[in-house]
């Protein structure tokens, strides 16, 4: 397929904000989603307020593909992702017999309760993405898929749910070295080379490694041979300043 197929990420969690927690599940769905063709175009991360999740659900369920969330399934009592769902939905919420059967193959009836049942709420007309590792399930309602924040668990519902994702085109993604050019010396240039090349995206990104500074030149879109024609022009504009041994 060619079109494009976007999706945001809602990150819920009081620990994330508060910098307890540091989210290890930004950057794996942002590489996840880039290369199956789906475009992850906003992340946002809310705090355990039913309401705010709840407004985040819908404005960010309207206007994307799709909306992942990770946090907030869990059985503690700020554990309030799939009721915030459920409200930004507007659909009752109540135990799923179908998750209630999933938690009992890991607990035994007496092991079983009112906080591990929570795991088990589920809002009415979702379907349950399975945990292979946990039991207990997350779950898809609309466009909106409903992940643990646990990596490990949060991954292999990814890897369930993927199967069933429409896709667009993939991204076509170059890396031109500048090495030791600055971005001083090439920014004027570069920005005349993005503007004849308006089809792509391209980026500068510098950095400073154990063997000193060094800048790389990212050019993105989906068309490869729009692509290929930027990243030369890139290329070309690289060259030619250190030929003309700019100054950093």
């Amino acid at each position: 397929m060619t079109d494009s197929v976007t999706a945001a990420l809602l990150v819920i969690g009081d620990e994330i904000l508060s910098g307890r927690t540091k989210d290890k599940n930004i950057g794996y769905i942002a590489d996840y989603l880039t290369a199956i063709g789906i475009d992850l175009c906003e992340v946002r991360v809310v705090a355990d307020v039913e309401g705010d999740i709840a407004a985040a659900v819908n404005a960010l369920r309207q206007r994307y593909t799709y909306l992942f969330t990770t946090g907030g399934i869990g059985p503690t009592h700020d554990d309030i992702t799939a009721d915030s769902v459920a409200r930004a939905f507007g659909v009752p919420i109540d135990h799923d017999p179908r998750a209630v059967a999933l938690l009992k193959e890991r607990y035994q009836d007496h092991e079983l309760t009112e906080a591990r049942l929570r795991m088990a709420r589920i809002p009415e007309g979702a379907d349950l993405i399975l945990n292979p590792i946990s039991k207990a399930p997350g779950f898809r309602i609309g466009n909106v898929i409903v992940m643990a924040g646990v990596p490990s668990i949060m991954q292999a519902m990814l890897d369930l749910v993927a199967p069933t994702l429409r896709t667009g085109a993939r991204m076509v993604v170059e890396t031109i070295e500048a090495g030791s050019l600055g971005e001083g010396a090439y920014g004027d240039g570069l920005a005349l080379v993005a503007k004849e090349h308006a089809d792509v995206s391209i980026g500068s990104y510098p950095s400073f490694t154990s063997t000193g500074f060094n800048n790389q030149i990212v050019v993105r879109g989906k068309d490869p041979a729009a692509v290929a024609r930027a990243s030369e022009a890139v290329r070309a504009l690289v060259v030619s300043l250190k030929s003309d041994r700019v100054p950093l």
